[in-house]
């Protein structure tokens, strides 16, 4: 009895796990989105690990490219939406994401070097983003709402003709 009370007991840890923990080795961890819009060609290959709320995503020739507001990570890298965002960023994954799964209001998670700046357009605004050619990436499950209750209960009946 007691070894089983153990299993389900790590079972359960186990399935509140949190996802990614990407490699910091040789990535910049304190560049921001806004640093690397202003110092424009001064970062060109510089690998960094940001995260947030896509904007936009859009499929292109060869390329997703997803808009991002970036916000800081916790500790499992994950976008801390209860802080101030750190300005926009745009990221490249070659090849076909599918847009239904990374859609407006998605948290996610990026890292690869920076490739640059690119310009667009905010409204009326003109905005330099920086473009982060994406290595690794990690789309967050999607918040439950609170509303509806956890968990449910009841009585399934089966009717044939």
């Amino acid at each position: 009895m007691i070894r089983i009370r153990r299993y389900l007991a790590v079972l359960a840890l186990a399935g509140c796990a949190v996802e990614p923990t990407f490699d910091t080795a040789g990535i910049d961890v304190s560049l921001t989105p806004q640093q690397a819009a202003a110092g424009d060609e001064a970062f060109l290959g510089v690998s960094v690990i940001w995260g947030g709320v896509i904007i936009d995503s859009t499929n292109r020739q060869d390329t997703t490219q997803l808009e991002v507001l970036a916000y800081p990570l916790n500790a499992n890298q994950k976008p801390d939406t209860a802080k101030s965002p750190l300005g926009r960023f745009l990221a490249q994954k070659a090849g076909y994401l599918e847009t239904t799964d990374y859609a407006q209001g998605r948290a996610v998670t990026v890292s690869g070097p920076l490739e640059g700046t690119r310009t667009g357009r905010i409204g009326e605004i003109e905005y330099t983003y920086p473009l982060l050619a994406i290595d690794k990436i990690h789309l967050w499950p999607q918040r439950r709402s609170t509303s509806e209750p956890r968990f449910h209960f009841g009585i399934g009946v089966i009717f044939e003709n």
